[in-house]
């Protein structure tokens, strides 16, 4: 690594200890860390609108000519007016600035300028407030696209921007391209200071896909290699043995039968944590199974296979609510057979979590058999008599390094994963190649389906009354919105948006979160009881919204996708999801799987004004395919993997060193990955420990980027 992208941001200038501190609040301490500060959004500066083409409270870009010298004033607060006349072949607008009495003398009469702004019309006249400007010099191009980036109290966009190029400007001499020429030329990608230059400032949207692709492309090898080694490195250590024993006992106590594909899964399971012939280590497996395919049957036969053989098992969960879900479904299931099951909460009392503490370190008769909790079971507290088996339910939204924690401190521990999100087997096999992989891909028989329809604005009287039928007939009812609030600006192109086939256009109005719930509590069904949810809340307000929902206190839960799993409310029975095309098919249908969990038909409303034909057949697709795993082939197919990335990153899954997934969540080319996980295969096989020469570079990317000198990975 070069010596300035080591060095303190505090080296630009401009940047003082009090600015330093700013950017540290948002994880920038050095010039790479800068560099890396990647855009959210970009400003499209180069769509220059004529003024009697835009429209009141729009922003947009306008080229305008001064026609009247600016003159300043002093107003009554004692701020300070700065005025002027500008204006386009088509009309003519007032600019007003405040407390900028400098600008007198930038804007000089005859001078054209490019202006970034509001547009208003007040007292008969157009305005523009405070617009950003820059001057048009002949012969210099002005770019495009301006970045936007994520900000912090101290920070304005333009001081992130100013620092970026000036980072640039030292970095990007330095820079070695850890990615092998040969491998960039296969690929057609550009060099890492092309990309990092362009994602920054872009010097037109194919330069900006192109550096996104290099960057995408370059995380996804690295994650492919960075896997094989681990899985080569990891020291082989003697699993903790277990016996077979008859799952008959456990299994005669259900209501139904196993499925073809839970009993293959189970027999995988078991046979890794039974079979000892040429295999020292223990279970490392992962079980990916669409919504309501009863994965924790099978994880019940582990557990139950577990205490058979004098082993204690943990059950490690994300939330509350579905950690107390379990408890009640597997303590009663195991109480028939003597297997003494805890709930280990936050939430605990200080005396009942001592008394988990002791049972569960205990080899007497009181010995807790299996534990089920939140993080509250990483506690330095809890110690395990004789820890055999760990399960991580919706395991991406545990860290790499939390669930090592139970399983460095209980060596030779099974591990079994869980995850309820269909992907296509050949993601699944690069995702999680250092994980023995099961699928069900079978639903049980009986597993109602969710009717699904797809609607426009124009049904929103009727949806409105389905709703209240629903309730009347004891139903619950979820809606889900893409956004949290009212998106004021509508301007600013998110940057997957520019990567990906646009999902709406700018006059389309996203539904938000707490201006819906408002909307429906005041106007709409004043007499029923309506809640919002979203991930800026509190862990803690999330947990009691959620309980309450499940407890039947709430009538109608209005919510981002941070429903998307983990709770099981089988009174719901509707499911409606607003500017659908805004999701991944595999997110709408695990939306969908929040419903028809109970004995009550079930419904699922897409509902969607966008005229495009590739929305349109998307969600068509949602009307008529229920397998999971179709879908997720499908979106794979249309929309590339960075949907499924996106998650990944967001939850933290692979989340190691410096590698996060932060560039793969903008990929849209199912090609571009497939390229990158057979590529870093294809140098395995020729130097399995990246050893030769030409791969020095690449193996020291690999070992910073996987911590993998200080065995941080497990």
């Amino acid at each position: 690594m070069g010596k300035h992208l080591k060095s303190s941001v505090s080296v630009l200038s401009g940047i003082g200890e009090t600015r330093k501190k700013a950017f540290e609040k948002i994880g920038i301490e050095t010039l790479k860390d800068l560099l890396y500060h990647i855009p959210r959004a970009y400003q499209n500066r180069g769509n220059v609108k004529q003024l009697k083409d835009a429209l009141d409270g729009e922003i947009a870009a306008f080229s305008l000519c001064i026609v009247s010298p600016p003159k300043n004033a002093i107003l009554k607060n004692r701020l300070t007016l700065t005025k002027l006349r500008a204006s386009d072949e088509s009309g003519t607008v007032d600019v007003v600035f405040f407390n900028q009495p400098f600008l007198k003398d930038v804007f000089t009469l005859g001078a054209e300028f490019r202006f970034w702004g509001k547009l208003t019309y007040q007292n008969k006249k157009w305005q523009l407030i405070s617009p950003e400007f820059e001057s048009i010099i002949p012969g210099k191009l002005l770019p495009d696209f301006i970045p936007v980036y994520h900000l912090t109290e101290g920070l304005s966009g333009k001081q992130i921007s100013k620092a970026v190029s000036q980072a640039l400007s030292l970095c990007l001499p330095e820079i070695e391209d850890s990615l092998p020429q040969e491998i960039r030329k296969k690929n057609a990608l550009p060099t890492l200071s092309f990309s990092l230059q362009n994602i920054h400032f872009p010097e037109s949207a194919e330069s900006l896909n192109r550096a996104i692709n290099r960057l995408a492309y370059e995380e996804l090898f690295y994650f492919s290699l960075g896997l094989h080694i681990i899985k080569k490195n990891q020291a082989v250590t003697k699993a903790i043995p277990c016996q077979t024993h008859s799952l008959k006992p456990l299994l005669s106590l259900l209501e139904y039968e196993l499925t073809a594909a839970q009993k293959r899964v189970v027999n995988e399971i078991i046979s890794d944590m039974t079979s000892r012939e040429n295999k020292l280590s223990p279970m490392n497996r992962i079980l990916i199974g669409d919504v309501g395919s009863g994965k924790t049957i099978c994880a019940a036969c582990a557990i139950y296979t577990a205490v058979k053989s004098d082993l204690q098992s943990a059950f490690l969960v994300p939330t509350e609510v579905l950690a107390r879900q379990h408890y009640n479904d597997l303590s009663e299931l195991f109480a028939g057979l003597g297997i003494k099951t805890a709930l280990l909460l936050g939430s605990t009392s200080a005396s009942e979590k001592k008394k988990i503490y002791s049972s569960l370190s205990s080899d007497g008769q009181d010995r807790i058999d299996l534990i089920i909790g939140t993080h509250a079971l990483l506690n330095e507290k809890v110690s395990f008599s004789n820890l055999g088996l760990l399960i991580t339910d919706e395991q991406h939204r545990f860290g790499v390094k939390q669930r090592a924690v139970l399983k460095e401190r209980n060596e030779g521990v099974h591990t079994l994963v869980m995850s309820a999100t269909p992907i296509p087997r050949t993601l699944a096999f690069a995702l999680y190649g250092d994980l023995d992989i099961s699928c069900i891909d079978e639903m049980p028989v009986g597993r109602q389906r969710v009717d699904t329809f797809l609607v426009d604005e124009s049904y929103r009287t009727r949806l409105n009354a389905f709703i209240r039928r629903q309730i009347e007939e004891g139903g619950q009812v979820y809606i889900i919105c893409p956004s949290i609030e009212e998106e004021n600006d509508n301007s600013e192109i998110p940057i997957n948006e520019l990567t990906k086939a646009p999902t709406r256009s700018t006059e389309d109005k996203l539904k938000n979160v707490i201006e819906y719930e408002k909307n429906l509590q005041e106007e709409v069904f004043p007499d029923l009881k309506t809640a919002f949810l979203h991930g800026r809340l509190k862990p803690s307000e999330k947990e009691s919204i959620m309980k309450s929902f499940a407890d039947g206190d709430i009538n109608i839960l209005v919510s981002t996708t941070v429903i998307e799993v983990g709770i099981n409310v089988p009174n719901a029975s509707l499911m409606i999801i607003e500017n659908s095309e805004r999701f991944g098919l595999s997110q709408l249908h695990q939306l969908r799987g929040r419903v028809g969990r109970g004995n009550r038909k079930s419904y699922c409303i897409l509902v969607s004004d966008s005229k495009g034909a590739v929305a349109k057949s998307r969600l068509e697709i949602m009307k008529n395919t229920y397998d999971g795993y179709k879908i997720a082939e499908k979106d794979l197919e249309l929309r590339g993997p960075g949907d499924f990335f996106a998650s990944l990153c967001d939850s933290s899954i692979r989340q190691s060193g410096g590698l996060s997934l932060r560039f793969s969540s903008l990929c849209t080319s199912a090609e571009l990955m497939k390229n990158a996980f057979e590529d870093a295969n294809s140098i395995i096989k020729s130097d399995p420990f990246l050893l030769k020469e030409e791969h020095k570079a690449l193996s020291k990317e690999i070992d910073h980027l996987f911590n993998l000198n200080e065995n941080t990975i497990s």
